[in-house]
């Protein structure tokens, strides 16, 4: 695994020169998320800041100011979100210095995920508000297109597994074979969800901004509410369906260890529909839409371990093989459940 990205002494003098923190208490690294993108956390006697350097790849200017427009109009909403903080001349919302890209936020405290149902019944809720806020929203900055559904890429994807496995671990000719098996399997599953959805009008229904990277680790909880919600890099413009169907997969399906063996086949229920429920609390979901979730589940479940595992060979620390066989359970799972988690919503 590579090393974490730092801040130099040097670097980090000369970009905190173009912020007005007033006396600064402390400074420390703050390693979560992307190890390309360095962050520090810094205290100063009235507030507290995340600092982030943006990590190559990801500092297309004219990205950035799309994703910053829609985090400024969502702060004027209310929305629950940490607020950008400006530059001292220009007040931009981005430092372009030292051939980087450097974003300033306030720092908000929060815990994480606890499975709980009033923390998901809320995310379900806060999803619908952020869908609702920014239905009419037209932005400045050309949106980007495309998702996890109906992907171009899936088929060249799934293909390039079984090379990816054979340079990054050590498969064996039974293991090689079953891979090719599960890969079919999860192609034709994609296909045909895909095809349902399709079916269902999915290209009639409206377009709008969506977060398109909804789960638990991009949220901050407190007393079972969101306090914040992170990370709106991946905000683009599809039907509010495709982010509402991953959302429910996120915060329903029930992980483990770094065995996926050990992983159970089902989704979490109780939690699947308070989190469906949360949503229609606020902004209601159509019967139309309701049906084409379970379909959209297998496809986010497929298209998103297919193309990890195309690039590395595995899913994180987990070795890819045992990834894909978990997936192929639980695709089963909701292909062979899916009337039973919509009777669950449509009540």
């Amino acid at each position: 695994m590579s090393e974490r990205e730092k801040f130099h002494a040097e670097e980090l003098a000369v970009v905190l020169s173009h912020y007005d923190l007033g006396i600064i208490e402390a400074i420390k690294e703050f390693p979560r998320g992307s190890r390309k993108a360095p962050k520090l956390l810094i205290r100063t006697a009235k507030a507290e800041y995340l600092l982030k350097r943006r990590a190559k790849g990801k500092d297309d200017p004219f990205k950035v100011a799309f994703c910053h427009a829609i985090q400024m109009f969502l702060a004027e909403k209310q929305f629950p979100l940490p607020h950008l903080i400006g530059t001292r001349k220009e007040n931009n919302s981005m430092l372009q210095i030292l051939g980087a890209i450097y974003e300033l936020f306030e720092y908000i405290r929060g815990s994480g995920y606890d499975n709980s149902v009033e923390a998901t019944r809320d995310s379900g809720r806060i999803l619908a508000l952020y869908h609702k806020l920014l239905r009419d929203y037209t932005p400045e900055y050309e949106p980007p297109l495309g998702s996890y559904h109906n992907s171009r890429h899936i088929n060249s994807s799934i293909d390039q597994i079984p090379n990816t496995i054979r340079r990054t671990a050590d498969d064996h000719d039974s293991e090689r074979s079953q891979v090719r098996s599960i890969l079919e399997y999860l192609r034709d599953s994609y296909i045909k969800a895909a095809t349902a959805v399709n079916h269902l009008g999915l290209q009639d229904w409206p377009l709008q901004i969506v977060h398109s990277d909804w789960h638990p680790g991009n949220m901050l909880f407190r007393n079972g509410r969101v306090v914040a919600v992170i990370d709106y890099d991946s905000a683009r413009m599809q039907q509010r369906i495709i982010d509402m169907a991953n959302g429910a997969l996120q915060f329903s399906i029930i992980g483990g260890g770094d065995d996926p063996s050990t992983w159970p086949d089902h989704v979490d229920e109780v939690r699947f529909q308070n989190f469906i429920r949360g949503y229609d609390s606020v902004d209601m979901v159509s019967v139309a839409e309701l049906q084409a979730i379970p379909h959209l589940m297998i496809e986010a479940m497929v298209a998103e371990s297919a193309f990890h595992i195309a690039a590395t060979g595995s899913f994180g620390r987990i070795e890819g093989y045992g990834f894909l066989k978990m997936i192929e359970r639980k695709v089963k799972w909701v292909q062979e459940h899916g009337d039973r988690l919509l009777q669950l919503v449509s009540v």
